[in-house]
């Protein structure tokens, strides 16, 4: 049976081989499930580059190159902080597109204030993109599930 994170993931990656585009990923609170999910398409080498897990300010640094400069102004799990994520990786990467997540999927919430269950997505490239979501659930693993859905859902409208 497909999930419905297979299945965008299935989306995505037609419309990305179609178009000869690529994409780079940098994930917080999915932990890699978006990536996994992409690179789950038969055919991925065509259009996955690569991403990072960036669930730190140590990782963020060493893997994106954002320093506290660059975070001036910026807290993480909003869509302005998604949206240097999904740029950042792109840049680094070298991809033509980026795709983020930066989230708190609980139990609790996370240090900056956000309960469980938010999180921002953001995608950068020809076009730009950044949603909120909040599933007022502190179901760790579903919200895992349900960040990496809607980043890949603003990815594939990015891509219409």
């Amino acid at each position: 049976m497909t999930s419905l994170l297979d299945s965008f993931a299935e989306k995505v990656a037609a419309r990305l081989i179609a178009r000869k585009e690529t994409i780079a990923i940098a994930e917080s609170s999915t932990g890699g499930l978006i990536a996994a999910a992409l690179l789950a398409v038969p055919g991925a080498s065509a259009y996955f580059i690569g991403g990072a897990v960036v669930y730190t300010k140590a990782s963020r640094a060493a893997l994106l190159d954002i320093t506290d400069a660059d975070m001036n102004g910026l807290r993480p799990s909003t869509e302005a902080y998604a949206l240097l994520l999904a740029r950042r990786a792109r840049g680094k990467i070298g991809a033509t597109w980026g795709l983020s997540e930066t989230g708190a999927a609980g139990p609790s919430g996370n240090r900056y204030g956000d309960a469980a269950g938010h999180t921002c997505v953001a995608v950068a490239g020809p076009a730009e993109r950044a949603a909120t979501l909040e599933t007022a659930n502190t179901d760790r693993p579903a919200n895992m599930h349900a960040f990496a859905v809607c980043g890949l859902e603003l990815l594939l409208d990015a891509l219409a």
